[in-house]
C-alpha cells in the first residue's frame, strides 16, 4: 500500500509540473529565448560581418547568468522543434485524457509547423529561428538541419499513428525526401553518415542517428526499400565508432562526450530498432544504455552534462534524459525509475514556481532565463511521455 500511495503522489507532482509549464507556455504564446540568439542583438552590426566579433557577441550573451536578452534587443520567438515538441507533448496528453482541447493544440502546433516550413528544398524541413556562427560553420534561420526536421518529423508520425489522418504520413514522407535527396552524405568504404546541413558535409552522430531513424520509421508505414538501405547504411557508421566504453563523440572531429547528445543516439538507435526488427545493433545499444544510465547522473536524480563531471547541471540534459529513459522503459527494468528520479529532482531544484523550468544551474547560481525549445517544450513533452509509461498506456 505505501508503494502504491508513493507511486500517485509521484504522479500527481508530475501532472501538477505539466499543468504549470503548460500553463506558462500558452500564457507567452509559445515564445521564449535560446542559448545561441545572441546574433539578434542590436548589437550585431558592430561586429561588421566578423566571424570571430559575431562570436564574441553570440557567446557573450550565451555565457551570461543574468538576463540580458531584453536589454539587447534579443526578443522572444517561437522555435519551430519546439513545436514540434509541443505537437508529441499535446498528443501524448490527449492519449492520457482524451481532452479535445490537447488533439486541437496538437493539431494547430502541426498546422503552424506546415504553414513555417522552409522553403526552397526537395520536401519539408525547418531549421533554427535565428542566425547562429560557430568555429567552422555559419548558419541563418532560413537553412534547414537534419536534427530540427527530424524531430518535427517524428511529431508528423505521432499524429498519423494517433490520429490515423494521412496528410500527416504524407508530411513524415516529404521530410524524408528533404533527407535523401538535399543532405549530402560522408561514403566510406562501408557506410555513410548523413549530413547536419545541406549545403556542407559535416558528419555529426546525433544528427546522422535521428535522421536515420526518421527514415526508418516512415519506411515502416510506405515500404520505402531506398530509405530503409539509407538508414541501416546511416546507423552502421555510427555504430562503427562507438568507443569500447559504449559512448560516442559529438563527432569524429568533435572530441567530447555529453548527455543529451548520447539520449538523441540512443533514441535513434532504438527507433531504427523498432521500426525495422532489424537487431543487429543490439549490443551496441545494450552497451551505449548501460554507459549512459552509469555516467550521466548523480544518486539525487541530478543530470550530468558530461559524463566527467557535473556542472553546468543543464535543462536540455535533464529533459531530454526523462523523455529517452521513457522511451527505453519496455527496454531495461531500471529505466522508468530512473527517469523518475530525474525528473523528481528536476522540478524540485530548476522548475519555477511559475511553472517554467531555469536553463542551468552554476556552481554559485542558477540561470533563470526562460529559453523555450531548449528547456520548456522539451520538459512538457518528457514529461508527458514519463506519465504515459507510469501509467502503462503508449
Amino acid at each position: 500500500m505505501n508503494r502504491r500511495v508513493q507511486l500517485i503522489g509521484r504522479n500527481n507532482r508530475i501532472e501538477d509540473s505539466i499543468k504549470k509549464l503548460q500553463d506558462w507556455l500558452e500564457e507567452h504564446n509559445y515564445k521564449g529565448y535560446e542559448p545561441y540568439d545572441g546574433l539578434s542583438s542590436y548589437l550585431r552590426p558592430l561586429a561588421f560581418g566578423n566571424s570571430f566579433a559575431e562570436r564574441v557577441l553570440e557567446q557573450g550573451i550565451l555565457r551570461c547568468p543574468f538576463h540580458i536578452r531584453p536589454l539587447l534587443g534579443v526578443k522572444a520567438n517561437r522555435s519551430a522543434s519546439g513545436m514540434g515538441l509541443l505537437a508529441r507533448g499535446y498528443l501524448r496528453r490527449w492519449i492520457l485524457t482524451r481532452e479535445i482541447e490537447y488533439k486541437n493544440k496538437a493539431i494547430y502546433c502541426l498546422d503552424w509547423l506546415i504553414e513555417n516550413h522552409t522553403p526552397g528544398y526537395a520536401g519539408y524541413c525547418w531549421g533554427l529561428n535565428f542566425d547562429h556562427v560557430s568555429r567552422v560553420s555559419r548558419t541563418s534561420e532560413s537553412i534547414p538541419d537534419s536534427v530540427t526536421t527530424s524531430i518535427i518529423g517524428q511529431a508528423f508520425l505521432d499524429a498519423y499513428e494517433i490520429l490515423g489522418d494521412t496528410k500527416y504520413l504524407d508530411l513524415a514522407n516529404s521530410v524524408c525526401t528533404f533527407i535523401l535527396k538535399a543532405l549530402p552524405r560522408e561514403e566510406t568504404k562501408n557506410s555513410f553518415c548523413i549530413s547536419y546541413y545541406p549545403f556542407v558535409q559535416s558528419s555529426i552522430h546525433n544528427s546522422n542517428m535521428l535522421a536515420a531513424a526518421m527514415l526508418a520509421r516512415t519506411a515502416k508505414h510506405t515500404d520505402n526499400k531506398v530509405a530503409f538501405k539509407v538508414a541501416k547504411n546511416a546507423i552502421l557508421y555510427t555504430c562503427e565508432r562507438q568507443l569500447p566504453n559504449g559512448a560516442w563523440y559529438y563527432g569524429e572531429i568533435y572530441r567530447w562526450i555529453d548527455n543529451w547528445h548520447t539520449a538523441y543516439i540512443l533514441d535513434g538507435l532504438k527507433c531504427y530498432s523498432d521500426s525495422t526488427n532489424d537487431k543487429s545493433f543490439e549490443q551496441n545499444m545494450r552497451n551505449a544504455f548501460k554507459f549512459y544510465g552509469g555516467n550521466f547522473f548523480l544518486e539525487s536524480g541530478a543530470p550530468k552534462y558530461y559524463f566527467d563531471r557535473l556542472y553546468v547541471v543543464d535543462i536540455q540534459c535533464a529533459s531530454q534524459a526523462i523523455d529517452t529513459l521513457s522511451y527505453f522503459s519496455e527496454y531495461d527494468g531500471s529505466s522508468l525509475e530512473l527517469g523518475l528520479k530525474v525528473a523528481d529532482w528536476t522540478i524540485q531544484n530548476m522548475q519555477d514556481q511559475s511553472g517554467y523550468f531555469y536553463y542551468r544551474i552554476l556552481r554559485w547560481k542558477k540561470v533563470k532565463i526562460p529559453m523555450v525549445r531548449w528547456g520548456q517544450t522539451t520538459m512538457f513533452n518528457a514529461l508527458s511521455h514519463l506519465l504515459l509509461k507510469l501509467q502503462g498506456k503508449y
